[in-house]
């Protein structure tokens, strides 16, 4: 209720001053959980993916169920879809802020390949409910259910297969190994660094959704579709957890971290979908979609595809000091907003 009572100027100010608080604990949220993965074993890329991004993607959530809840289907999925495709590039932004290499190169792990491989698989799963029968039980429909599993199934399997990796990157002198630091192990508590990083996920999640509310009404008053509105500005908004987390691991050094919490978050982020169809009463919001959701879609696989190649193909150095795959997802962001902006 109180932010729908607030005027341009006050959401401005709101928006200016969560964005600076997750600036502020993301940074130490960032350091928490690189120590947690240390003291857990779980390793940067996995700890990243499953934990640091869910903490980062639950603006996205609110935001998008939200929306769902009170009818706005495109506005839903939009954000949700197009919080994968900003947090995308924000991964370009990420290899920029690097100097040493190629973010790619550096971070390339089994388990960040593998949740690239996921995300795609459900990506496409969601083209195909879109395209398929319309049905639905009580109001759901049966894929929302099935998308849910195949995450949980997909995460258990890149779990196992993290304990007996069947492959693994090359070693060159840019590449930084996900090894637990002795100073995390010696000198820390697990129980003590478990209260620090759920204190800060609270505080990221309270600003994050300041951040997505206020973004909403900003975004409003520009009279713009819910398409764009929902896939670039809320999308955005909801994100910068994401983007100042992961620059904030970069910085830090744990670069595999920084590429997990993307592309885990990106995983994670699929079941906005899911959820946005629980929340949505009046039948499937798969079949609620326009063209332009497809779009993004179809965008955001392309643009995941392209820093899957980047992890395998692993150049050392490439132009403007990121690497090709960086650049053309930067390329196709901006192409493709573009296009929806003049549609």
């Amino acid at each position: 209720m109180f932010f729908e009572n607030l005027s341009l100027t006050w959401a401005i100010v709101i928006f200016a001053i969560s964005a600076a608080v997750i600036a502020f604990a993301g940074v130490r949220l960032t350091r928490a959980a690189d120590q947690l993965a240390d003291l857990t074993g779980m390793g940067e890329a996995l700890f990243g993916a499953i934990f640091l991004g869910g903490v980062t993607s639950l603006p996205g959530i609110v935001t998008s169920v939200t929306a769902a809840y009170n009818l706005f289907p495109e506005l839903a999925v939009s954000n949700a879809i197009g919080g994968i495709a900003a947090q995308t590039v924000f991964l370009s932004i990420a290899d920029i802020s690097y100097t040493k290499a190629n973010l790619e190169h550096a971070a390339a792990s089994f388990a960040n390949l593998m949740q690239g491989v996921l995300l795609i698989v459900l990506l496409s799963f969601i083209i195909l409910l879109t395209t398929g029968p319309n049905i639905d039980i009580f109001g759901i429909h049966p894929g929302s259910v099935i998308l849910l599993l195949a995450y949980a199934a997909g995460t258990k399997l890149i779990s196992n297969a993290k304990k007996v990796p069947m492959w693994q990157p090359r070693d060159t002198q840019y590449t930084v190994e996900d090894e637990p630091e002795d100073e995390n192990l010696n000198k820390l508590s697990l129980k003590k660094t478990i209260i620090i990083f759920v204190v800060l996920a609270l505080v990221v999640a309270i600003a994050g959704y300041g951040v997505a509310k206020t973004g909403i009404i900003i975004s409003e008053s520009t009279g713009l579709s819910a398409t764009l509105v929902g896939s670039l500005f809320t999308a955005i908004a909801t994100s910068l957890p994401e983007l100042i987390v992961s620059v904030a691991a970069v910085r830090q050094g744990a670069v595999t971290l920084a590429v997990a919490n993307v592309i885990g978050g990106n995983t994670f982020d699929m079941l906005f979908v899911a959820f946005s169809d629980f929340a949505y009463l009046k039948g499937s919001i798969y079949h609620a979609l326009s063209a332009n959701q497809e779009f993004i879609i179809s965008m955001t696989i392309i643009m995941t595809s392209c820093t899957l190649l980047g992890l395998l193909h692993r150049q050392q150095k490439g132009p403007i000091r990121i690497g090709w795959e960086s650049l053309l997802v930067l390329i196709i962001f901006v192409l493709g907003y573009l296009y929806i902006f003049f549609n």
